[in-house]
């Protein structure tokens, strides 16, 4: 059909038809087309071997053949049923089914796993009829053993297809199907010994040789009945959890891994992690821990479905300024400049806040009031806290203005004299000054002696900035930028 559509496109665009080329069916999965095509080759042996069997079975009197009828008639249905769920499995998720359709699959094997034991039933109860009446003849021809022999063979090609596409693909369904042949295999050996035996004269050997089938059924039903619930129930594969929590337990920075819950549907392995990381660490730093156990784990598990959940924990080597840290982001209130003392055996805590700076005097003092409260509830009620309060103004572009040069030099004059009285300074260069609303914006950069300790220069640069305040009253905002004295603008 699709040569025949291309075929009128090409004819029709030489004609310049105006009728637009017709979109081909996009081609299927490479995986999804080899488990269909094997699945739908099973329905076709079954069918065959079906109707083999029954023929024989029916001429020959044999219950042995006559059960393996039944038997493969429920391989036909069971077939077709792994036909659909291989086709349906593979679907992608939606908004109804989020995690994908391949428990379709372990549905489909239930219901096989259902059929198995319906068979050994009717075997059984026919096969104990035959024990209690021996008057029942059974005929062993050379047919009969031929239609055995082809079974046996069809379903040796056909359990080994299925298994060596079912373990590629993690298929339960087709592993199901390879188990249905595979037992028949064993069943249809059992077939064979009993009409050996009825021709050797023992004619109750044929319902002896049943019964076997349906033991062997039987156990065929119970495996692939006790995999499928476990799929089903979402139990986890063994050592899988194991397995996940060495693999991410030595990365950097993991503190424990709090949980691994692990459930197979069809190839894909949901995992699901909840790990426990250090409460000082960034987000950006939590987010390199996920990333390197993601990476592990699918290096290992390719086809794994990943959701991990990371949550604060409290480690023993946190300082007290990181309990401070977090205890002001937890207010959303940025902090700095934390000074930890020990006076008299009690911890002394010092620290500036950064708090709106259009909120009132009263608003920011609850707001210090409340963090400090916290602080004394974490790390004991004989804590001294003592917060200083920085107003954090909105981070908008304003409007500056150049001025004058006259002005410039007055402003340059001042700050060169005040610069002058702190000794350790070297010189003061790079003076900006504009005007913005409400005053001036000053910047400078000075220079220090290399050596010197960063502490003794941030004091210097501070009370340099506190006296220029004092001196230059229109100054709205003073920047000192520090630098050693071997560096060049």
């Amino acid at each position: 059909m699709k040569f025949l559509v291309k075929a009128l496109h090409a004819d029709t665009t030489s004609h310049n038809d105006p009728i637009q080329s017709i979109p081909e069916a996009p081609a299927l999965n490479p995986i999804v087309q080899e488990k269909t095509s094997v699945a739908l080759g099973s329905v076709f042996a079954s069918a065959a071997l079906t109707l083999m069997k029954l023929v024989v079975g029916l001429m020959t009197g044999s219950l042995g053949i006559l059960s393996e009828a039944a038997h493969s008639l429920l391989d036909f249905f069971a077939a077709g049923l792994t036909y659909f769920a291989v086709r349906v499995s593979d679907k992608p998720g939606d908004a109804r089914h989020p995690y994908g359709h391949a428990k379709v699959e372990s549905v489909s094997a239930l219901i096989e796993t259902g059929l198995l034991f319906l068979t050994s039933a009717w075997i059984v109860k026919e096969g104990v009829q035959r024990l209690l009446s021996p008057d029942v003849q059974v005929e062993t021809t050379w047919y009969a053993l031929a239609v055995v022999l082809i079974a046996m063979a069809v379903d040796f090609f056909r359990a080994r297809a299925l298994m060596r596409v079912a373990k590629a693909t993690q298929s339960q369904a087709l592993e199901a199907d390879a188990l249905h042949f595979r037992s028949d295999i064993y069943s249809s050996a059992g077939v064979l010994l009993g009409l050996g035996l009825n021709a050797a004269g023992y004619p109750q050997a044929d319902a002896l040789a049943a019964l076997g089938v349906a033991v062997i059924v039987c156990h065929a039903g119970y495996e692939l009945g006790r995999r499928t619930l476990d799929v089903l129930l979402d139990a986890a594969p063994d050592g899988v959890a194991e397995q996940v929590t060495g693999l991410i337990a030595p990365i950097p920075g993991l503190a424990r891994v709090d949980r691994v819950r692990v459930r197979p549907a069809g190839k894909t392995i949901f995992i699901d992690l909840l790990l426990s990381v250090g409460r000082t660490l960034s987000s950006q730093q939590v987010a390199m821990i996920s990333d390197a156990a993601t990476a592990r784990i699918r290096a290992e598990f390719p086809d794994a479905d990943l959701l991990i959940q990371t949550q604060p924990l409290a480690l023993d080597n946190e300082t007290v300024a990181d309990q401070v840290r977090l205890i002001a982001n937890a207010h959303q209130v940025a902090v700095h400049h934390i000074l930890v003392q020990r006076l008299d055996g009690r911890i002394c805590i010092s620290c500036d806040l950064e708090v709106d700076g259009h909120a009132t005097i009263k608003e920011a003092h609850e707001v210090a009031s409340t963090i400090e409260a916290a602080v004394r509830a974490e790390l004991g009620a004989e804590v001294e806290v003592e917060s200083h309060l920085d107003p954090l103004l909105p981070e908008l572009i304003e409007e500056a203005e150049p001025i004058t040069a006259e002005r410039f030099t007055v402003v340059s004059a001042r700050l060169q004299r005040e610069a002058q009285s702190f000794q350790d300074l070297i010189d003061v260069h790079h003076i900006q000054v504009r005007a913005v609303n409400g005053g001036l914006h000053i910047a400078f950069h000075c220079r220090f002696a290399d050596e010197a300790p960063l502490w003794r220069v941030h004091e210097t640069a501070n009370r340099l900035e506190y006296r220029l305040y004092e001196q230059i009253l229109e100054a709205r905002r003073i920047v000192v930028h520090t630098e050693p004295a071997g560096h060049e603008d």
